[in-house]
Formats: C-alpha cells, sequence, structure tokens
C-alpha cells in the first residue's frame, strides 16, 4: 500500500460530522474480523481462501467465460508484440517508444491484479527494462485508475458498520493512490491520528480466481508435456494463489503487520506504521499514514539529505532476518512498499503478500551461501539435496562438476563481485541439463529477492546484495547454537583431517563487519560447542596443533642457544658461524599456525563489540573443565612422542660422535 503522491502534504481531507463515540484506537495482537452488513455476495469467491479444487470445480462447466479471458489475455499480448516486431525492422524513434511503453502499461492494467504484479516486479529491474518502459511500469506500483468512491464508501459502511462520516472524524474526497487491489484515502481518526485507509477493488476475487484457474491448466500442460520443464509448476502457481487471496484479505494484512512489527520493527531504521484493529475488516484497512518518499525517487531523497544506499543497505539487512531468522518475509517489497521517512527510516507498507520460510530452509540457504562464497561445490550439491532442488537419490558425481563450472564464472574473483541476478542466470542455464527442480515455496524468495536487488541497482548500479548479506550469514554460521549450523561449520572448517585456517580468517573477518555482531555470544557459543560431545575432533585437533607449535618453539629456542654457544667456542664452518649470525633456521614463516592463530585473534580484537574481560571471565570456566585437562594430558602426551622419536632417531639410530654434533633444526618440521 503506498501512501505517497507527488505532495502528499497538499492532501486535502475533509471534516466529517462525528455521531459515533470515540472508540480505542490500540493496535490488537489480533484481529477479530467484522461481519459484512451486504445481503448478498456478488463474487462467489469473496469469502473463500484459495481452494484451486473449488475453483476447477466453478470452471469446468464454464467453457465460453474461460476461452473468452483467454482471449482477452493472448490478443492483446498478440497484438503489441506484433507492433514491436513491426517497428524493430528500422530505427525506433523515442516518441514511438514512449507509445509502445504506455501500451504495456494500459494492457497490464486492463488485464487485472495478476498481471498488474507482473509489471511491478519489473519496474524494479533497471537492468532488464529499457528506461522508457521502466517509467511506465513504475505507474503500476501507485498510479492505477481509482474506482468510484461511491463504492469504496459503500464498502467502507458494509464492513464497519457505518457510514465513513461516522467512522472518521475526516476523509479526503478522492483516493491518494490506487494499486492493484486496493485504494487509498487519507483521513484521521476522532481521537486524532492521521490514518490511511485503504478499500478493496470491487471484483477481485472472482477475476483472479478465474486467471488463477487459466494459468493453473497452461501450467499441467506444461508440466506434463514439455520434457524440460522438471519444476512443479502447479505447486507454484498455488503458492501465488494462496498468497493473492491471502492479500484480499485486509484483516490478515493487518494480522501480518503486527507480527511483522514485533519480529523486526525494533531493528535500527526500520519503521513499521500502526495498524488500527478497530477500523479494519476484511475490505477495509485502517493504518498509521506515512510521509515518505520511494527509494527510487533519487533527486527527491538528495533534496531531503537521505542516503538512499544506506536505506537500501537497511532494507537488506531486514530482509536477511526475515529470510534466515524468523523466516517470515515480505514477498512485494516494490518501490511503492518500501519509503524512505523524513527522519531518514525505511518504511515498509502493505504486508497482504506475506510467506514463510521453514527453519530446516533457513538452515540450508545459509550453508548454500557458505559453500558458494567458499567454492565448495561438494557440499552446495548436498545443499541442493536438503534444499529440494534435488530428490535424495540423484546422483551427484556429475552435478558437482558442473556446479563448480558454472559458478565459478558467476563468483568472478571475491565474495565483493557477487551478483544474484547473474548467479540466478547461471543457475537457470544448469538446470535443463541436469534434475533441478524449483520448490513452490522458492518461488516468493526469488521474486523478493530479484525485486530486491532491482531497487537496489536503481539506487547503485554497483550495489551488489548477496556481497552486502555475506557477513550476516558469516555472523550467523559462527554464533547460531543449531545443531545442523554447527556441523556445517565443522565440515567447512575441517577436511580430510586439516584444519582450513583461511576458511576461519575470511568467516570472522566478514563476520566482525556485520552491524550486530554479538562477540560475547560468539565465545559462549564457541566455548559451548568447543567443549561438548561434538567438539571433541576440534578439541583433539586443537591440543594436537598445540603441542606441534609447542614443539616447533622449544627446537627453536634449542637451537638458538646451540648456536649461541658455537659462536662462543668458534665451533663450526664459516657457513655455519654465518647461518648462526642471521637467527633460527626454524623461525616461523608467516603461514605458520602460531602467526595464524595470531592474526585471527588479532581480528578478534579489531571486532566490533571485542572486550578483554569477556575472554578473562570464561578462562576460570575453561581451565577447570575436565575437558581442558584432558587436552592438556593430549598434549603433554603428544610432546613426550615427539621427544621419544627424536631421542631414538638422532642418538640410538645415528650412533655416537667425538665431537658434539648439532642437530640440524629442520627434522622438527617432519614430525
Amino acid at each position: 500500500m503506498t501512501q505517497t503522491t507527488p505532495s502528499p502534504r497538499t492532501v486535502t481531507v475533509v471534516d466529517v460530522e462525528a455521531t459515533l463515540p470515540d472508540r480505542a484506537a490500540a493496535p490488537p495482537t489480533h484481529l477479530t474480523p467484522k461481519p459484512s452488513r451486504s445481503p448478498r455476495k456478488l463474487d462467489p469467491f469473496e469469502d473463500f481462501a484459495y481452494d484451486p479444487d473449488a475453483i476447477n470445480a466453478h470452471y469446468q462447466g464454464r467453457w465460453p467465460q474461460v476461452i473468452g479471458r483467454l482471449f482477452t489475455i493472448v490478443w492483446p499480448f498478440v497484438t503489441f508484440l506484433t507492433g514491436v516486431w513491426w517497428h524493430r525492422r528500422g530505427t525506433v524513434s523515442e516518441a514511438t517508444q514512449q507509445r509502445q511503453a504506455k501500451r504495456l502499461r494500459e494492457l497490464l492494467t486492463d488485464l487485472g491484479p495478476a498481471y498488474i504484479k507482473i509489471g511491478q516486479a519489473l519496474s524494479t529491474r533497471p537492468d532488464l527494462v529499457p528506461p522508457i518502459y521502466l517509467d511506465e511500469l513504475t505507474r503500476l506500483q501507485d498510479q492505477l485508475p481509482p474506482f468510484p468512491n461511491a463504492v469504496a464508501f459503500r464498502y467502507i459502511e458494509e464492513e464497519l458498520g457505518a457510514p465513513p462520516a461516522e467512522v472518521y472524524a475526516e476523509l479526503s474526497p478522492n483516493p491518494v493512490a490506487a494499486a492493484s487491489l486496493g485504494q487509498v484515502y487519507k483521513g484521521r481518526l476522532k481521537t486524532g491520528e492521521t490514518v490511511a485507509v485503504k478499500v478493496q477493488r470491487p471484483g477481485l476475487a472472482q477475476r483472479i480466481a478465474l486467471d488463477l484457474y487459466i494459468l493453473r491448466r497452461l501450467a499441467q500442460w506444461a508440466t506434463n508435456n514439455v520434457s524440460r520443464i522438471r519444476s512443479d509448476l502447479v505447486a507454484i502457481m498455488d503458492e501465488f494463489g494462496a498468497r493473492i487471496f491471502e492479500e484480499m484479505d485486509y484483516t490478515h494484512e493487518g494480522e501480518n503487520a503486527i507480527r511483522f512489527a514485533e519480529l523486526y520493527g525494533h531493528l535500527k531504521d526500520i519503521y513499521v506504521p500502526r495498524i488500527y484493529g478497530d477500523y479494519t475488516a476484511r475490505r477495509v484497512l485502517t493504518m498509521e499514514w506515512i510521509d515518505g518518499t520511494k527509494l527510487t525517487q533519487l533527486d527527491e531523497l538528495q533534496r531531503q539529505s537521505i542516503d538512499a544506499t544506506y536505506l537500501i543497505d537497511v532494507g537488506v539487512q531486514c530482509s536477511l532476518r526475515q529470510l534466515l531468522e524468523h523466516g517470515f518475509f515480505h514477498a512485494d517489497p516494490h518501490p511503492g512498499n518500501l519509503l524512505a521517512t523524513p527522519d531518514g527510516k525505511l518504511a515498509y507498507l502493505d504486508f497482504g503478500m506475506m510467506s514463510e520460510v521453514k527453519p530446516y530452509q533457513r538452515y540450508g540457504l545459509i550453508e548454500a551461501v557458505v559453500h558458494m562464497v567458499n567454492r565448495d561445490f561438494e557440499g552446495l550439491a548436498g545443499d541442493y539435496v536438503k534444499l529440494e532442488f534435488l530428490t535424495p537419490e540423484t546422483d551427484l558425481t556429475p552435478i558437482i562438476p558442473a556446479l563448480t563450472e558454472v559458478f565459478s564464472n558467476a563468483l568472478g574473483a571475491s565474495v565483493a563481485e557477487l551478483n544474484f541476478k547473474s548467479i540466478t542466470d547461471e543457475f537457470s542455464a544448469l538446470m535443463y541439463e541436469y534434475p533441478f527442480r524449483v520448490p513452490a515455496y522458492y518461488a516468493l524468495i526469488i521474486r523478493s529477492l530479484v525485486t530486491l536487488e532491482g531497487i537496489a541497482i536503481n539506487v547503485d548500479p554497483e550495489f551488489k546484495v548477496l556481497s552486502k548479506a555475506y557477513p550476516y550469514v558469516a555472523k550467523r554460521l559462527l554464533t547460531d547454537s543449531s545443531p545442523q549450523l554447527r556441523g556445517s561449520l565443522q565440515d567447512l572448517l575441517f577436511k580430510d583431517g586439516e584444519f582450513r585456517w583461511n576458511r576461519l580468517e575470511n568467516l570472522l573477518r566478514n563476520a566482525g563487519s556485520s552491524d550486530d555482531y554479538d562477540m560475547e555470544r560468539m565465545v559462549d557459543q564457541t566455548v559451548e560447542f568447543l567443549f561438548s560431545e561434538r567438539g571433541e575432533f576440534i578439541r583433539d585437533r586443537i591440543a594436537d596443533e598445540v603441542a606441534k607449535e609447542l614443539d616447533n618453539l622449544g627446537q627453536n629456542m634449542v637451537q638458538t642457544v646451540q648456536q649461541s654457544v658455537q659462536r662462543r667456542l668458534g665451533w663450526g664452518s664459516a657457513d655455519d658461524m654465518a647461518t648462526a649470525s642471521t637467527g633460527p633456521v626454524a623461525a616461523q614463516d608467516d603461514d605458520s599456525n602460531l602467526n595464524r592463530i595470531l592474526r585471527i585473534v588479532d581480528m578478534l580484537r579489531q571486532s566490533n563489540g571485542f572486550d578483554a574481560s569477556l575472554l578473562a571471565r570464561q578462562l576460570p570456566q575453561v581451565l577447570v573443565k575436565p575437558e581442558t585437562r584432558d587436552m592438556g594430558q593430549r598434549i603433554v602426551g603428544n610432546l613426550t612422542q615427539r621427544a621419544a622419536a627424536r631421542f631414538i632417531r638422532d642418538v640410538l639410530l645415528a650412533g655416537s660422535s667425538s665431537q658434539p654434533e648439532i642437530a640440524p633444526a629442520a627434522y622438527s618440521r617432519s614430525l
């Protein structure tokens, strides 16, 4: 729901006589549907949730109506595309392109809400749509033709139980915005709050049901007859149908807004408008009025000294929490639903089309991003099975090298170059060669992310949604206590018995740049996991690495002493003396484990929220744990074994010599 106009402060509202007592305006946690006073149901689907079987039964014998609607859909597109093709034979003038763009907008408007939403999605993609078309399609967000006020005011009376003049203290005489499912009036409650009143378009459900019936039948035909289509198109259509039917119930939208505010309203610079439950019903929604500017109106934002790129980043971070943390996400984030407020916050509007991501899907998406960034394509192939893109019995052997080839090209040189569109394009090509399918739940996620990236590209052509997302993903992988992500972290950091320090450094470097990186939580969960049964393997590896480094350090110290004695007593050749003067031969190189640990410690010190007392508080608790004693015993045992091995090799096997022989420091490296 868009609440902006070219000059929002010039909207006229009309005082009306107040004949009803004031009603409480506090937002409820649940909205009770109000009974409609209308005695007639002109639309057979207006009170139904989406039911494909009921829709099929209704239209099964109404072939003239179905064929007539199909003709009204196909014929305009055929004539439009023919006209575009005809003009493309020569040079196309700007005026001709303008007419074509206007015709496309009018065509989508005439076809109804389902096609308007397609146009809204295209209006956010400056990388796909020419600028002239983009300007016209942008008008689909909130500048559609309104329906008569008489119908809107009748709906208000039927839904709220009284004429608008008795319900609201003020109401604008005409709608200030009109979108695909409804139109918005600016008003004022008797308690003084300025509000936006959204009223639903008439005859929506029947028209949308017919379009969904046609699209669903086409999806069935394509799935059964086109061998290259492996995705469940019918399930995808059903997912879209369920969401759009929910969007037509404004009571449900009000509950969505309340839930969204509870989950995300506390995030920095996110604003969610208040819902007034006593003034909300199935076809009427009353919410707080928001004065704001679209993120695509860059000149106006600059005039107000609002940083549009920053707000896009705020939106990306909020979307990550929607998709990967709580799973309740806004599936329709077009520019009309994301406004910059005068005080520089990002306001979300229109909570009709929402969807949910289940926990295992959220974890699977996090793992997929991590494996993609780290180019772990074997792990990525497994993620596709978990996310239901591939069936469990699929042979991954030929798929792993294909993923390697495809995504190595798309990922570029670094995570900073990640582009969501390029990755989805590459993946789309891969789907036709291997048995991938797009699960129904993923369709709305793709729509949401593609729309958000389109807005971002409009603001900043170099903006990369996935590269902005990775710090949050890295933080989740390091701090989330779920067994699935703990196991994924272990698989990421260990391979063939070797610890991959570079991956840990990469995770810490990215996680440290996340705004809400909680160092204390990371330390607590790291200690908890390290000393759990699942962390035994890591404890053993740490003990072995510590023993190895202590052994190397001891050997270097011995060598230093030996070289010092040699220098004082004059033993050794000139070459030995020169070597001794330069220091220990076995000095630690930059890639030694000790130096890597020091680099990681330095990284932690530079992270947001680092507090040395945090580690000091944890140290006593760690030292008294029985697992710490076991690690100490393993370290001592490891050092003893190394010393014994050297003694056997250097004394018992090498034999004695008449002159003291200095053992080369390099031998310690072989242990």
